[in-house]
């Protein structure tokens, strides 16, 4: 990636719904240009959709929470396995499996602290696989959606 492909991600991070005229605009290239270096993004994988962010105190779902869990016996069957399950609840943000004491982190956002319980109660406690967790409320949740670009 050269500079123009950094500085067009950023952009995009920033706001992906600038375009292709402003983009060519604010980086003095042509628009066609600036529609080949794009789609040359999206083809090599760089750029790979475009989201939008909720306001999850709007939608119903005000309390967060970070949930550590770990799972036994520890395989890739397992660990990929329990991914996938938490990946399909509504409850669920993002998963991030790790390595350390924890093997994954569960970012979630539910209803109330009663939800949350449930959640931990209902949703993993009872599944073979957990042999521990953790959960930690979430006060405050900001995100940089503009990573600068090394």
């Amino acid at each position: 990636m050269d500079e123009l492909d950094s500085a067009i991600v950023t952009a995009l991070q920033a706001d992906g719904r600038r375009s292709n005229r402003d983009l060519a605009a604010a980086f003095g290239v042509s628009p066609s240009t600036m529609l080949e270096r794009v789609r040359a993004l999206r083809a090599r994988g760089v750029l790979t959709g475009v989201h939008a962010s909720v306001d999850l105190t709007k939608v119903g779902r005000p309390v967060q929470a970070m949930v550590t869990v770990r799972l036994r016996p520890q395989s890739r069957r397992v660990v990929l396995g329990f991914r996938d399950f938490i990946l399909g609840l509504p409850e669920t943000l993002q998963v991030f499996v790790t390595t350390g004491t924890e093997d994954v982190l569960v970012h979630v956002a539910v209803q109330s602290t009663e939800a949350l319980r449930d959640f931990v109660l209902d949703s993993l406690t009872g599944r073979p696989e957990v042999a521990g967790l953790r959960t930690d409320v979430v006060f405050d949740h900001q995100r940089n959606h503009a990573p600068s670009q090394a």
